[in-house]
């Protein structure tokens, strides 16, 4: 601690300080200088002196002002009166220079070095965190008095929300906007019907929108699907589009509103059931749903980066059809996605399992390495192999009649059991007709799922080969069909 305090000599007179040198009798001395009083550290014990310095050693020479001296180890005090000297360190060194004293003035000091430490920390933390998880810190939204302009504008729709407040980022929208349309929501009729609950439609400011109405006992599946759904870059146009979320609550039940975009062709498994379709709409919708499942599956890298997801559940029932008959594939509540940083799965924390009938061997035999990631991306390709023969049987000029997967070796809800003797030990899968290698792109299709749907799962085709396969047998076996 620095204490100069200055004096001009030529002013002194012989002054009597207080001392308690073994020098001084009856403790007083007297200086033509003046008094001091010094305090140190000597062994952890303070040591205090109390002296005269006189006129000859003081520095610098002569009339100028003069310095107490002090170091790191010392704290030295000057003053120029009678016994001035004697009650310094009783208020100076208890109050300021005592160990105490200093440890406490330094605790804050250290204090706020720990916290600025943790501080950093945990932001490194979570940036790495939201890097694994494909995920970014809060985009930049449009200002609130904006928002509200789109809200409140008549002819806003909901395709002009999304491209206007989601700046680019592929995902949902805001969720004061999520929660504005929710509560603007009629509902109109009942469209559907599964495990989770009901789907609606609904319609908002004319147009028509999805709602699947889950029970608050499956809160998880609710949560976990919107949270995909909102995954960074997952926007696609073969990938179901997600437009809010909300609960509903009027104080005696809860209703978990998912919203999405409104087909009105229904799932794929209602339209092959009343519809047959011929060889350019099989390619078409064969190969909407092969590009949706590849960019599911892609791990796109990059300031506004996707982990890569697998689906886990892909079935015709889960895949809607859009007005031009490409497909969008939805209902991506157990989906899984890949944490890059560290190689792990982020598995949602629910008791559903995928349909059993489009089970992968080596998930009804229990042989999957669930803590790689590739083994959930080749399960699904098992799968989309099984939707590629529904759809075949539904095409030529001689169709035959729908029927799902297996349907001639199993009950219709079948076991695990069932399955698992079907599948892993008899190692069977759907029968191919005849006729299909007469005509080119049900050939061609054929050849695709046949590879799909290999017992061991690396010899499976990859979602993005599916995609190149069946872009090849449009262009070779039927008019090329651009999507």
């Amino acid at each position: 601690m620095i204490r100069p305090m200055g004096y001009n000599i030529s002013a002194f007179r012989t002054l009597k300080c207080y001392c308690n040198s073994k020098r001084c009798p009856n403790s007083t001395c007297e200086t033509d200088g003046y008094c001091f009083a010094s305090a140190s550290f000597e062994n952890g014990a303070p040591k205090y002196q109390y002296q005269c310095w006189d006129r000859h050693n003081i520095f610098p020479p002569g009339d100028k002002p003069v310095w107490c001296r002090e170091d790191e180890r010392s704290d030295i005090i000057c003053c120029a009166s009678d016994y001035c000297n004697r009650d310094i360190f009783a208020e100076f060194w208890i109050k300021e220079t005592s160990p105490t004293a200093t440890a406490w003035q330094v605790v804050p000091w250290i204090m706020g070095l720990v916290v600025f430490a943790i501080c950093v920390a945990l932001s490194l933390w979570w940036a790495k965190k939201w890097r694994a998880d494909g995920k970014r810190p809060p985009r930049p939204y449009p200002d609130e008095d904006e928002t509200k302009h789109i809200l409140n504008t008549p002819t806003t729709t909901i395709r002009d929300m999304i491209e206007l407040t989601t700046s680019g980022s592929g995902s949902g929208l805001p969720l004061l906007v999520q929660r504005s349309i929710a509560r603007q929501i009629q509902l109109v009729d009942i469209i559907g019907k599964g495990r989770f609950g009901e789907v609606w439609r609904g319609r908002w400011r004319g147009e028509n929108v999805a709602v699947k109405i889950f029970s608050s006992r499956e809160e998880c599946s609710w949560f976990r699907e919107a949270e995909i759904y909102q995954t960074v870059m997952l926007r696609h146009e073969n990938i179901l589009g997600f437009i809010a979320a909300d609960n509903k609550d009027n104080g005696t039940w809860t209703q978990l509103w998912l919203i999405t975009d409104y087909h009105e062709n229904g799932s794929l498994f209602d339209f092959l059931t009343a519809k047959s379709i011929d060889s350019n709409t099989l390619i078409k919708m064969s190969l909407s749903i092969a590009t949706g499942l590849a960019h599911l599956h892609m791990d796109i890298v990059g300031t506004k980066g996707k982990p890569a997801i697998a689906h886990r559940d892909l079935k015709s029932k889960n895949i809607l059809v859009k007005s031009n008959l490409s497909c969008v594939i939805g209902d991506l509540g157990l989906a899984v996605r890949h944490n890059v940083s560290n190689d792990s799965v982020d598995v949602p924390s629910t008791n559903r399992v995928g349909t059993k009938r489009y089970m992968a061997p080596e998930v009804l035999d229990e042989t999957m390495d669930t803590r790689q990631f590739d083994p959930y991306k080749r399960s699904d390709v098992y799968s989309f192999g099984l939707v590629l023969w529904e759809m075949a049987r539904r095409c030529g000029n001689m169709p035959d009649d729908y029927q799902p997967p297996y349907y001639d070796c199993v009950p219709p809800d079948p076991a695990l059991e069932d399955m698992r003797r079907v599948v892993c030990t008899e190692k069977r899968r759907p029968n191919v007709p005849n006729r299909w290698h007469s005509d080119p792109v049900l050939s061609g299709i054929s050849k695709v799922m046949k590879e799909c749907w290999y017992q061991n799962p690396a010899a499976r085709l990859t979602a993005l080969r599916i995609k190149k396969t069946l872009a090849n047998v449009g262009t070779n076996g039927a008019d090329y069909i651009k999507l």
